[in-house]
């Protein structure tokens, strides 16, 4: 059963460690992440930013059972447990294999894990309009026509990383 947990992200570690000696080896964790590059002081940076902030996914047979969540509780670099897991399994199921199926070679998430919706309104992670906020005019197969302010241009859908907002 896969739960939601919001950890501590300078305690991954011990949290991991602390997992391993209470449940064993066979428990998974999943954060989906996105890569990005950014210019800084001329020069170009690889950043990496965690799609879902300090929560992650954790996989365990043993999560059924409400007393492995309790003796859980106080682990090192765990805050909380979301409540409501249970309840929610096929949204979580169907949610992690819509991440996995638009991760790259390198497992990170693509832009096509968004989509994209005429007239909504997105910001740019990465490239030149870094921050900027568009809106999109239209869609097409590799590109997309954009409005940033009142520059309407062309940009290439896998070049650059954007987000709705």
């Amino acid at each position: 059963m896969w739960t939601i947990i919001k950890f501590d992200k300078k305690k991954l570690e011990l949290l991991k460690k602390d997992f391993k000696e209470k449940l064993g080896e066979d428990f998974t964790i999943y954060k989906p992440k996105l890569a990005f590059k950014k210019y800084k002081n001329n020069k170009l940076i690889n950043k990496e930013f965690n799609l879902l902030g300090d929560y992650l996914f954790c996989f365990h047979k043993k999560f059924e059972d409400s007393k492995v969540i309790n003796s859980l509780v106080y682990t090192r670099g765990l805050k909380y447990f979301l409540n409501g897991f249970v309840e929610s399994q096929s949204e979580v199921r169907s949610f992690i294999q819509k991440c996995k199926n638009s991760e790259d070679k390198s497992g990170y998430l693509c832009n096509q894990f968004y989509e994209l919706k005429v007239n909504s309104s997105y910001q740019f992670f990465s490239g030149p309009f870094t921050n900027a906020i568009f809106k999109i005019i239209e869609l097409q197969k590799h590109k997309i026509n954009v409005l940033i302010g009142d520059l309407k241009t062309t940009v290439n859908k896998k070049e650059f990383l954007f987000k709705p907002i």
